[in-house]
């Protein structure tokens, strides 16, 4: 068994030597089985083959070599410890036999090494560091070992580490050849990561003692020769391998080293992006240095931020998918998320399509990853996704798709605005086919957009939660509207998983909602089950959505859907099939007989049930079914006699307009179902005279049949014209029907289930004319072209010969956005209409037929242009075309040209809904000079049109008649709707208007009332501040326009006046309740959160001043003020001045040139009439006094001057801040306090004065303060005894500053003994802080009494840290008070005696105290008076 299991190795040893690679690989697998069992003797059968026949080709040599690895790898444990350092030894020398480097072989050798150090890699480095010594260029292989070996075992191979790295770094400036600075670098590279790898795994690791340090010195030298010298290689693959081998070293350098080389470091990973087309590697180097930047807190990143933003959204939108591209905006969004945010939503404004999906995809990363960062900037994202949103290319909308998914999944659709973002997904879905193949592989078709947009739908259903109450029933209202009806099937699915949620959970859809919805709803489901296979399949989905809906329409319904709806359709189709194959005449005349009979005429899916089975049979027998319709027609079941009974059976409650309702619906499905070649004639003849007798029914059941039924007729006179020529006479009758039926709905409802039907069934029959003149217009371009043309030419002379062209307008309305239909021959006909149409207009002018325009004539060769499917060049013809068509249209027909364009803004087909844009924006730069009084009417028509392309022309419309359009847009309801906010919002693009704009209203708003007082009621008496409708409209309506990129030009450029305005705004909108509608007298709608809350006003002026400094780019003071919640405090009527305070202090520090305009514009509003204002601007002015900046800038003496003439002002807050900014003086300009003392020091009093005087006179100088220390005394001694603890406090710790200015003034000395009672009583206060300050105040003061032992005792005893024995201490005291100041004891007395009556007990009973000690002490004769006089003095005090 032995010699055979030996002789079958050798013989696979032998056949490794096989030149077919399948061989080869079967041999290692049968060499691997083998080893598996017996791996000791496998492997030394394969050592002694390769020992024995040293000169084996290498081929052969690898096979087996990578044998000897397989067998290692899989059973390492097995192997004895002999056989182990055999195999290293022979996998050395195997290696390293060859100086010059052969892949194949050594990689192979080398792998063996690898493989068996993962198990014993003691005895590996033993051996391959004999082959790494000092001073000794070492093979290749050698280092690419250990590089291997670093990654596979990371915790045996660390602390070999930094021995290696000491080693090799000598080496590194020995290497000269390209292959070993690569190998060197990547060894470099595989160290670090394996270093990384070991320290954020030191729990897992054999030595926790390890440290980054450890390693640092060593790889920063390494680095320094990586990045100055083989950097700049021009190799491709070294310059890559060096990049990456950089971005991983950056990690361990010192954050010193690493901070000196970020700024050469990040240009020159950045200029790697021009010289290699391999971008993936230097994208992950460049965030490799970035996050070890970012995690060290660097401070020169910053600087390095404008280039690496705009190399980072290049990459995106080259290299596509990019993770570290993604990785490195991540890091970048975590230190400055503001600049990242705006740079993306700039770069969003580009209209450039490559550029736009980079800046989309960056985006859609940002919302993912970096949810906390980006909680701030959400409505600012929401408002920049507009403009990507109304982009026309298919990639773009693409990449929008999957931001709006990413934004559904963190919050945004709640939002306000997050509604556009719903609608986005939904017109989408509803888009038509693509009719032409795509050139560009990457192109998004219709097709797969339209897909796309439909699994988001659907993952927005299903996925996210707490979206069911924004797409339920929000979703309902896109089901009826045309443009959407190819988005019916999926809206359908998504309602359904909803509606059975909401079921689930036992929730009902509000009363509100269904009672408007399901009455319109239910016809339109009807018509889809009638027409399953339309609109992508909408018939099944329609009726499931019915079927959820259900409970909301009757409660009864549920029962019904359950157990009879279900087999009704399928019963009646398989009827009408089944009939259509009977070749018996009189078995189908005897069904169609029992069907109409029997049916249950009273049940609205029965009858549609009946009218399709006898439609699906009249497939095979018109003329049978025609006539059985007929006959049931004249029968006595539509007579109002009893025989109805007789007929009907037991159908006693059926109604005869039920049955004829019936009955006309059979008509319109025998119309639709019957053959086309035989149909047409019958439709005048025999359905249209049956079914118009019932024309002036007043009953709804028939008036619905009767709409439906003739939509039908119209859907089947369409299907025909395809195939065979026909006029449909009766064609304008019927719709002269359909609108009486609308005339009769009534006036205050319009979604009622006759105006959809009617609305429907009129859309089919003018498909039939228009089918027809699209019939005449393609037959110009086939073989009939005579033909073609004569029907062309007789349709227009019918036109030529009208007594007035008064329906120009109209006509060119609806033919010229055709001319970017996605059908060529559509828009070569809708050319050639228009340059018929315009010659007949000159033919009314007065020339003659023969009269030859030359711009008219222009129009003919633009058919050319139009041949090209692409969308730019559609639309620059369009542009041309209405060029031509403004200068022959008269002016009475601009109007009517202009609002047909707007129609055309939500026309089914995309392209045209664009063209109509940029022909009405052509059209309005052309003429809208002379269309001023329509300027209002094309505004609230653009609201109501509600179309994403309307913002360039609000804006062309403001280039010429701005204060029309501002005056319309301030008068538009407050909240502002989304459009209306799009609109001002649109006026931004143009910083020539956006700056005409913000001079306006800044004018307004200096002049107009921001608010009024009103009663709050008759009983009550007080009033309440209103904030006035205009300011308010036009402060939001700012903050819209502000939202806009473009707008930052003006914004810098009145950034000091616009600043201004916003600061005084804010002031005068914190604390006012929202304007009131005068309609229904409450208070305005409340979408907007906060807008109804009566202190919430001042969101908007926040906003549009925080939106105003991102467009400065004050990054810092943004961020400041977001730390400290300056916005939350700003609002609030309650911390207003301390909101306040922290915007002024964040501009002194971080925006500090910007402050001498901004205080030259604010300086008016202090003279105010508002006090709110006033209190606004001094609270800010109060605290740039406490900067040093306001010195440096030349703005102390005004801000100063202002603050004192304020302190004189009339409302108490003004004065207190004025004092506090008197105050403050001391912090920001300590210098200016002495030139300014005596003015100050005049105008400090109460708490604040106080207080302010107190950081002043640590800066004064005695002869400064002496001549008024009495006066100042005077004047705070009231305050010693204040209720209030902080005036308690000031004025005691203010009383110790003045005693420095007092030494050896005998009048100061006086004043000092005076308050001594007070001082020692108020020792005892319940307020700690005035306990404090009352020890202060006597230790500074005690040199100044004249007692050396009171002095003593004082410095000793009243120490802030340490407690007092208050008893222990009056007692003491009262002995060197009776000894020192005899003369002074009634005056003392008679003070005590005035604190019996304190309002603290605490105090009343240190009075008491100081009584009884002092009594106690007067005991000799020499005070026997005094004692008298003392009791006598304290008697009536203690009865009272």
């Amino acid at each position: 068994m032995s010699s055979r299991y030996s002789f079958v190795t050798l013989a696979l040893l032998d056949a490794a030597n096989d030149k077919d690679s399948e061989v080869q690989e079967q041999v290692r697998k049968s060499m691997l089985t083998l080893g598996k069992q017996q791996p000791d003797r496998v492997l030394a059968m394969c050592q002694d083959y390769l020992l024995k026949h040293p000169k084996l080709v290498v081929s052969h040599r690898v096979v087996i070599l990578q044998t000897i690895e397989l067998i290692a790898s899989c059973r390492i444990d097995d192997i004895c410890s002999t056989r182990i350092k055999s195999i290293i030894s022979l996998a050395s020398d195997e290696m390293t036999r060859s100086k010059e480097v052969i892949p194949d072989w050594q990689q192979a050798a080398s792998n063996i090494l690898v493989a068996v150090g993962n198990k014993h890699i003691n005895d590996i480095m033993e051996e391959i560091l004999t082959k790494f010594q000092p001073g000794v260029l070492p093979h290749f292989f050698v280092v690419q070992t250990l590089a291997n070996l670093s990654i596979s075992n990371v915790y045996g191979m660390v602390p070999f580490l930094n021995a290696i790295l000491g080693t090799m770094l000598p080496m590194l400036s020995m290497a000269k050849q390209d292959n070993m600075k690569w190998v060197f670098s990547s060894a470099l590279c595989h160290f670090s990561d394996s270093i990384l790898e070991y320290l954020a795994n030191l729990d897992k690791a054999p030595d926790p003692t390890v440290r980054k340090d450890t390693f640092s010195s060593e790889i920063y030298a390494a680095f320094d020769i990586l990045f100055s010298n083989w950097l700049q290689s021009r190799e491709s693959k070294l310059r890559l391998t060096v990049a990456e081998a950089v971005g991983s070293m950056c990690h361990l350098m010192a954050s010193d080293k690493l901070e000196e080389q970020i700024p050469k470091l990040i240009p020159a990973i950045l200029s790697l992006y021009k010289k290699n087309n391999e971008h993936y590697v230097i994208s992950k180097s460049l965030c490799q240095v970035l996050d070890a930047s970012v995690n060290m807190g660097s401070r020169v990143l910053e600087t390095q931020l404008d280039s690496l933003l705009f190399a980072l959204h290049q990459q995106v939108y080259i290299t596509k998918e990019n993770a570290f591209c993604k990785f490195s905006h991540t890091h970048v969004a975590n230190s400055f998320p503001d600049r990242l945010v705006m740079f993306v939503l700039q770069k969003l404004e580009n209209s450039n399509e490559r550029s736009r999906m980079g800046s989309l995809a960056v985006l859609r990363h940002l919302i993912n990853s970096t949810t906390s960062t980006m909680e701030t900037k959400k409505l600012l994202i929401l408002a920049s996704i507009r403009q990507p949103m109304a982009d026309h290319s298919n990639k773009v909308k693409k990449r929008v798709v999957q931001v709006i998914s990413a934004m559904a999944h963190h919050g945004y659709l709640e939002l306000e605005g997050g509604e556009l973002l719903v609608r986005f997904i939904v017109q989408h879905c509803a888009l038509p086919d693509t009719y032409q193949r795509p050139t560009d592989p990457e192109e998004v078709t219709n097709e797969a957009l339209r897909a796309m947009c439909d699994s988001t739908l659907h993952l927005l259903t299903t996925t996210v939660g707490r979206l069911a109450d924004v797409l339920w029933p929000k979703l309902l209202y896109y089901l009826t509207p045309a443009q959407y009806s190819n988005a019916t099937t999926p809206l359908c699915k998504s309602l359904i998983v909803l509606g059975n949620k909401k079921k689930n959970n036992q929730e009902k859809a509000s009363s509100y909602t269904m009672s408007n919805l399901c009455p319109g709803l239910c016809p339109w489901f009807q018509v889809n089950a009638a027409f399953p296979f339309n609109s992508r399949g909408h018939g099944a989905p329609s009726l499931s959505v019915l079927e959820v809906l259900s409970t909301n329409i009757h409660p009864k319904t549920e029962i019904l859907w359950e157990k009879e709806i279900p087999p009704l359709f399928f019963l009646y189709r398989c009827i009408g099939v089944t009939l259509q194959q009977c070749f018996n005449k009189e078995v189908v005349k005897k069904q169609l007989q029992e069907i109409l009979l029997t049916a249950r005429h009273n049940d609205a899916v029965e009858r549609e049930g009946v009218a399709m089975g006898i439609g699906l049979c009249a497939n095979s027998h018109l003329e049978g079914t025609l006539a059985k319709l007929d006959e049931f027609g004249k029968s006595d079941a539509f007579k109002k006699s009893p025989s109805i009974f007789n007929l009907l059976k037991d159908r006693n409650d059926v109604e005869v307009e039920k049955v004829k309702s019936t009955l006309i619906l059979c008509y319109g499905q025998v119309a639709l179902n019957a053959p086309p070649e035989t149909i047409l004639h019958r439709i005048d003849q025999d359905i249209l005279r049956c079914i118009s007798k019932h024309f002036n029914t007043k009953d709804l059941t028939m008036k619905l049949s009767l709409i439906q039924s003739v939509g039908l007729i119209g859907i089947a006179i369409s299907e025909c014209v395809k195939k065979q020529g026909y006029i449909f006479s009766r064609k304008q009758e019927l719709i002269n029907v359909m609108l009486d039926f609308i005339k009769a709905e009534p006036a205050d409802s319009l979604r009622t289930p006759v105006r959809h039907l009617v609305m429907t069934t009129c859309a089919n029959l003018i498909i039939t004319a228009a089918k027809f003149l699209l019939q005449c217009q393609h037959s110009l371009a086939s073989l009939d072209v005579e033909t073609g043309t004569l029907c062309l030419s007789f349709l227009l002379f019918t036109v030529q010969n009208m007594v007035s062209f008064h329906n120009l307008g109209a006509l060119l309305g609806r033919l010229s956005p055709r001319c970017s239909d996605p059908h060529p021959a559509v828009r070569a006909a809708a050319v050639d209409c228009i340059y018929t149409l315009l010659y007949i207009q000159l033919r009314y002018e007065g020339f003659s037929l023969d009269y030859k325009d030359e711009g008219v004539d222009g129009l003919l060769p633009l058919k050319d242009r139009l041949q090209n499917p692409d969308h730019s060049i559609l639309y620059k013809t369009c542009s041309d075309l209405t060029k031509v068509m403004s200068k022959r249209l008269p002016q009475q027909q601009l109007t009517t040209l202009v609002f047909m364009l707007f129609e055309g803004l939500v026309d089914s087909q995309t392209n045209c809904c664009r063209a109509s844009s940029v022909i009405l924006n052509t059209l309005l730069k052309n003429r809208g000079g002379g269309m001023q009084e329509l300027v209002t009417h094309i505004l609230t028509f653009i609201n109501l049109t509600q179309h994403l392309a309307v913002g360039q022309t609000v804006l062309i419309l403001a280039s010429q008649h701005l204060q029309t359009v501002i005056n319309t847009l301030v008068n538009q309801p407050l909240p502002y709707d989304s459009w209306t906010s799009e609109m001002w919002m649109a006026l931004g693009a143009d910083p020539i208007v956006a700056n005409q704009i913000i001079e306006m209203v800044m004018e307004k708003l200096v002049v107009m009332a921001p608010y009024v007082d009103k009663k709050e009621s008759m009983i009550r008496g007080g009033t309440t501040k209103v904030a006035t409708n205009q300011p308010l409209a036009m402060t939001c309506g700012l903050k819209e326009l502000l939202l806009n990129g473009q707008s930052q030009e003006p914004a810098v450029s009145l950034f000091p006046q616009l600043f201004s305005c916003l600061t005084v705004r804010l002031g005068a909108s914190v604390g006012v309740s929202a304007p009131r509608d005068s309609n229904t007298k409450h208070t305005a709608a409340v979408h907007v959160a906060g807008w109804a809350s009566r202190c919430n006003l001042g969101f908007w002026s926040a906003d549009a001043l925080r939106i105003l400094l991102a467009r400065a780019q004050l990054d810092e003071v943004m961020k400041r003020l977001d730390e400290d919640n300056a916005w939350d405090a700003m609002r609030e009527p309650n911390t207003h001045i301390t909101g306040v305070t922290l915007l002024a202090r964040a501009m002194a520090k971080h925006a500090g040139p910007r402050l001498p305009a901004i205080v030259e514009c604010l300086c008016p509003s202090l003279n105010n009439i508002y006090e709110c204002q006033r209190i606004t601007v001094t609270a800010f002015f109060s605290e740039l006094l406490n900067h040093h900046v306001v010195t440096e800038l030349m703005l102390i003496d005004v801000l100063m001057n202002n603050m004192m003439e304020r302190i004189s002002d009339p409302c108490c807050t003004v004065r207190m801040l004025a004092v506090r900014g008197l105050g403050n003086i001391a912090v920001g300009s300590p210098e200016k306090v002495h030139r300014s003392s005596h003015t100050v020091l005049r105008k400090l009093i109460t708490l604040e004065a106080m207080s302010g005087l107190s950081k002043v006179l640590l800066y004064l100088d005695k002869k400064n303060v002496h001549l008024l220390v009495v006066y100042i005394f005077m004047k705070i001694k009231p305050f010693l005894e204040s209720e209030n603890d902080e005036i308690r406090c000031a004025s005691i710790h203010l009383m110790g500053n003045l005693s420095k200015f007092g030494s050896g003034e005998p009048v100061f000395k006086d004043q000092i003994h005076n308050v001594l009672v007070s001082l020692l009583l108020h020792l005892v206060d319940p307020n700690p802080h005035v306990v404090k300050a009352c020890k202060y105040a006597m230790r500074v003061c005690a040199p100044v009494v004249g007692s050396e032992q009171i002095t003593t005792m004082f410095q000793n005893h009243l120490h802030d840290d340490k407690s007092l024995h208050y008893g222990e201490f009056i007692n003491d005291l009262t002995k060197y008070l009776i000894q020192d100041f005899p003369g002074m004891l009634n005056f003392y007395h008679i003070s005590v005696i005035q604190f019996f009556k304190s309002n603290w007990p605490e105090v009343r009973a240190g009075a008491a105290m100081f009584i009884g000690m002092t009594a106690t002490q007067l005991t000799s004769r020499k005070s026997l008076n005094v004692k008298n006089h003392f009791a006598t003095a304290v008697s009536p005090a203690i009865l009272t």
